[in-house]
């Protein structure tokens, strides 16, 4: 089919790591479908994902929400006009089975496969809940595996800014949280305690490594773990909501304070969030805050688009569709893909 027509569908799977999910988008920027299954809760069994019965589970989910997702959408296959999948990075099990089970179906029909990079679906996430969003502009992209601050040339065109000289910032929120005793996942449930906290109660370092932009998590995720160790070695409870607070307060602190730094010295109006991190309400409410103060215009998907899901997917592939990219059939997991 032309790549210029009217409505261009996508079926696009991803199953990067303990999501399956599939959907059906059109012409980048329109969600006909969202499907996810998640893992969770066979995942907080062990307090984290364990990625060979990561891989089992994609392997009995992905018929299912392909079908499902056709199917929400009112259409059929032979209403697609191309197919997408994550080939990485992420969990290299996970991956094989969303690549094989693409590549089996685009064998199957015909129709053309697009090869997604994770990372580019997290920032694209930002084209379905802001329609009339265009580049050039700035992202914090920031998970659990991620904390980069990108500059978004064009579509599909990127120049890193900065990124974490050790671990991202999802990793330190679900770290923070192990301490704390909280269930899987960690973050989520340590955003949830730090609501009636006290973010003043302790105070934590802010780590400033020598690049300009970028980040560093390490240092202060050790203090926090000493400081919890010191009061539990005083025989005294700990006061879980208020170190809540305080970490999650030097996080994200220092998320705004470097991305607000490259967007000044870039010249551009525009900062979006990306990432499951971007789903972090304090996150959010100080981006806001600091939008109004800077006159900067701040993108942010919803809350259902800032954890993994095939919706992204699908609108990164779109942009790629439009270019002409193209996966044979010898396509392969690339678990640690990198964006630029």
């Amino acid at each position: 089919m032309s790549e210029n027509k009217h409505a261009v569908r996508i079926l696009a799977l991803e199953s990067s790591c303990d999501e399956t999910a599939a959907a059906v988008v059109e012409n980048g920027r329109d969600i006909l479908s969202n499907v996810i299954f998640s893992q969770v809760d066979v995942h907080a069994l062990y307090g984290g994902v364990v990625p060979e019965i990561a891989s089992r589970a994609h392997v009995d989910a992905c018929d299912r929400v392909i079908d499902r997702a056709l199917s929400d959408a009112g259409l059929t296959l032979s209403d697609m006009d191309a197919l997408a999948v994550t080939y990485g990075p992420g969990l290299v099990g996970a991956l094989l089975t969303g690549v094989s089970c693409m590549k089996g179906l685009s064998f199957a029909t015909g129709l053309p496969l697009v090869p997604v990079n994770h990372i580019e679906g997290h920032v694209s996430a930002n084209f379905l809940s802001n329609p009339s969003l265009t580049p050039p502009f700035i992202c914090l992209v920031a998970s659990g595996g991620h904390s980069h601050l990108i500059r978004v040339e064009d579509y599909g065109t990127y120049t890193l800014l900065g990124q974490t000289v050790d671990d991202a910032a999802g990793e330190a929120f679900d770290k923070g949280a192990r301490v704390l005793g909280l269930p899987y996942p960690g973050g989520p449930q340590l955003s949830h305690l730090a609501e009636t906290g006290d973010d003043t109660y302790l105070k934590l370092p802010r780590p400033n490594p020598e690049g300009r932009y970028d980040f560093s998590f390490s240092g202060l995720k050790t203090a926090f773990i000493n400081a919890c160790h010191r009061l539990e070695q005083s025989g005294l409870p700990l006061p879980g909501p208020d170190l809540a607070a305080s970490y999650q307060k030097a996080i994200v602190d220092s998320l705004c304070e470097k991305s607000i730094l490259a967007l000044r010295d870039s010249g551009l109006s525009t900062l979006c969030l990306a990432g499951g991190v971007s789903a972090n309400l304090r996150l959010r409410a100080q981006m806001t805050r600091l939008a109004d103060e800077n006159k900067f215009t701040l993108c942010m998907p919803q809350i259902g688009l800032c954890t993994d899901n095939a919706a992204m997917i699908g609108s990164a592939a779109y942009y790629r569709y439009q270019k002409g990219v193209r996966a044979s059939l010898s396509l392969n997991a690339a678990p640690s893909l990198s964006l630029l």
